[in-house]
């Protein structure tokens, strides 16, 4: 009877633990978050996590948040996107172009009085032509996605220094800058938007027919086609969609910052296509969640500010991210294949 009861408290813990295990190992991101943010709480005694200091984190990845979910819908549909952060900072340029006090010496446009719709509404259409341009390159022109968003980096690029003609863009309006730099209580705006859009895809990815068709194009675009998915407009689509976030990015970097320049931006690919990786996305294609992107956003973003918090080099965190980029892939491959 003892050898019976033990066998069954046996059998109970070897389920218990293979439960934690699948527990743990299906939120794997969550829990190298938190493990993260307790590391550097101890590290740094708990300075690093004082509320001003989570505050400043917040407003930092809030940006390079939309960037991420633009490009993390790309790479569920086997897409890629190498313009964001000259399309970023296009956007970014343009917006405060129209968004500068009249009396400014060095406006663009001086003693032209805007509304302060005006730049959020064309900073975005900007971001989501470059989106179009580059879904009728992949999917109407038959380009791949790396040579077609390389094309569009470039001229975004030159674009940025055409219309700046190489120089800042400062002296903001007060009510526009105050979009991304206001709070409500200790919750900054940027927090309020970047939740606000991850609950829309949320809801577009998993409750909508749009979803299913992405996951579906990212899973097997030949069979999608059989199933009866237009594949060349859903992925005019989602490069659409991503040029809109990459839109919203720009608008809200150039009002965090409250000017702009051609380097605005730059550099920004590198964080949003990592945030992405680190986010469980896989570049298989149709695998990865809207909630795995901001948890990735926000744990390279713990692993940079507690870098910088130390002292670390700029130089090296580069090296850094590089590396993690590299590791993600690498082990998201290894899953891949096992899957198969």
């Amino acid at each position: 009877m003892d050898t019976k009861i033990s066998a069954v408290a046996d059998k109970k813990g070897i389920v218990t633990l293979k439960t934690i295990q699948h527990t743990l190992g299906k939120h794997t991101n969550l829990v190298t978050l938190v493990v993260l943010i307790v590391a550097l709480g101890i590290m740094t005694g708990g300075r690093a996590l004082q509320i001003s200091s989570l505050q400043n984190l917040m407003v930092a990845e809030a940006v390079r948040a939309f960037a991420a979910l633009g490009v993390g819908l790309i790479i569920i549909n086997r897409g890629i996107d190498l313009s964001i952060g000259q399309v970023v900072g296009l956007v970014a340029c343009v917006s405060a172009s129209l968004a500068q006090t009249s009396d400014y010496a060095g406006a663009l446009y001086p003693g032209t009085v805007f509304p302060v719709f005006l730049p959020i509404i064309v900073g975005i259409a900007v971001g989501t032509l470059f989106g179009i341009i580059n879904g009728l390159l992949v999917a109407y022109g038959n380009l791949p996605p790396f040579i077609a968003t390389l094309g569009t980096m470039s001229i975004a690029a030159g674009l940025q220094l055409i219309y700046t003609r190489a120089s800042t863009i400062g002296s903001l309006k007060n009510e526009y800058k105050h979009i991304a730099q206001g709070s409500l209580g200790p919750l900054p705006y940027l927090m309020i938007y970047v939740l606000a859009a991850v609950l829309i895809l949320w809801i577009m990815m998993t409750q909508t027919r749009q979803g299913k068709a992405f996951y579906a194009i990212g899973g097997n675009p030949q069979a999608a086609r059989v199933s009866g998915i237009n594949v060349k407009l859903n992925l005019l689509k989602v490069y659409a969609l991503g040029g809109f976030l990459y839109g919203i990015s720009g608008v809200l970097l150039s009002s965090r910052l409250g000017l702009a320049n051609p380097l605005t931006g730059d550099g920004m690919e590198l964080d949003a296509i990592a945030a992405a990786t680190v986010g469980g996305i896989s570049h298989s294609g149709g695998i990865g969640t809207i909630g795995g992107i901001f948890i990735g956003v926000f744990t390279l973003g713990i692993i940079t500010f507690g870098m910088t918090y130390m002292g670390v080099d700029s130089y090296y965190q580069l090296l850094v991210k590089g590396m993690i980029i590299i590791v993600a892939v690498y082990f998201d491959m290894k899953r891949h294949a096992k899957r198969a």
